[in-house]
């Protein structure tokens, strides 16, 4: 089966297109950790038969919550990844964000060897709009030089640059096959020296779409919720200038009512895209998530018993044993406390083929 684990804080809507995309596009179930208390958002996802919802509140954090959000994210598909070593069968979890949906060959996937240990999937960023009438299906792709080269000489970008075209990261997202010594970073999939592993890539069957700020209001909201996360999240230095105007407004003091014509230009002046020039020199796709046509699969009453299990068992649990650097052995160790069972040295946890 294929996983998802995320970290998020949106909005209903939001996370109603995240899930149903993620599903149709290759995904048979979602381990979904609310960062912040929605009765809405929860409710949608308690009741969805193909999610798990996890609340990290004081319960789940103790008094060792960490401040930065890239930790918490890390940690919690990290835990995910563990839990998921424990069932049986051969899985795969990929650490998306809420605002991303995977697009994958599961044909590609059954295929791969049983030595790939990672996967690692292609960017594409939707294009951003003041405002989309439905939801948007234009999205950008990493370009070779010569036409980096034609935006910047158009004005299109600033930059001849990749990391200009795009807003977001350029450099997609991995997914590894459940266990203890693999890890989860943000993009890469690393082993117990921290040293990246070699990915499985397919530009074309292996991809992800990344949804970042594609509207004036979607780019309000994100940045508000990215400075109010905690302290220093991880920026690329190119969005750096972005979120210290967006900051400095939110300094002013302004009321929502003010500031929002102030953060609409911001967002026009860094982030709007000029999506008729893309769109003539064909360098944008037209791709509707919904339109997928995969079938996710049922947990079986078993694997979503012991999923369930696990996950309460680790809810008082320390967490930080499961950030990348930590020895998979503490991992274990943790495990074992959850679910009363031996702790195996061997490669993964109580794995089974």
């Amino acid at each position: 089966m294929i996983f998802t684990a995320s970290t998020v804080k949106d909005t209903l809507p939001n996370i109603r297109r995240f899930v149903a995309g993620n599903l149709a596009g290759g995904v048979d179930h979602l381990f979904v950790f609310l960062d912040a208390p929605d009765r809405e958002v929860r409710g949608f996802l308690d009741e969805h038969p193909h999610v798990t919802c996890i609340r990290t509140d004081k319960a789940w954090w103790g008094e060792d919550r960490p401040e930065n959000l890239n930790a918490r994210q890390r940690i919690n598909a990290n835990l995910a990844k563990a839990v998921l070593s424990t069932l049986e069968g051969d899985h795969w979890v990929f650490h998306i964000d809420a605002d991303e949906i995977v697009q994958l060959d599961r044909a590609l996937l059954d295929a791969a060897p049983a030595e790939t240990r990672a996967v690692r999937l292609a960017p594409l960023e939707a294009v951003s709009q003041k405002h989309w009438d439905s939801e948007p299906t234009f999205f950008k792709r990493l370009l070779p030089s010569e036409d980096l080269v034609l935006l910047h000489t158009l004005g299109v970008i600033d930059k001849p640059s990749n990391g200009a075209h795009f807003h977001g990261h350029v450099d997609g997202k991995s997914g590894v096959r459940p266990d203890l010594d693999v890890w989860l970073t943000l993009h890469e999939a690393v082993d117990s020296a921290e040293q990246a592993i070699e990915p499985l890539r397919n530009k074309k069957k292996l991809r992800l779409l990344h949804y970042e700020s594609f509207s004036g209001e979607d780019f309000v909201r994100k940045w508000t919720s990215i400075l109010a996360a905690g302290p220093t999240v991880n920026l690329r230095p190119v969005r750096e200038p972005t979120a210290i105007a967006v900051r400095a407004l939110i300094a002013k003091g302004l009321t929502e009512e003010e500031a929002a014509p102030y953060l609409m230009k911001i967002f026009e002046r860094t982030t709007e895209d000029d999506l008729q020039t893309l769109s003539d020199l064909g360098l944008v796709e037209e791709i509707d998530p919904s339109a997928g046509t995969h079938v996710p699969q049922q947990l079986s009453d078993a694997d979503r018993d012991r999923i369930d299990r696990v996950v309460e068992g680790l809810r008082g649990q320390p967490k930080r044993v499961f950030h990348h650097g930590h020895p998979a052995a503490e991992a274990r160790k943790a495990l074992a406390a959850a679910t009363g069972e031996p702790v195996r040295a061997a490669r993964g946890f109580l794995r089974r083929s």
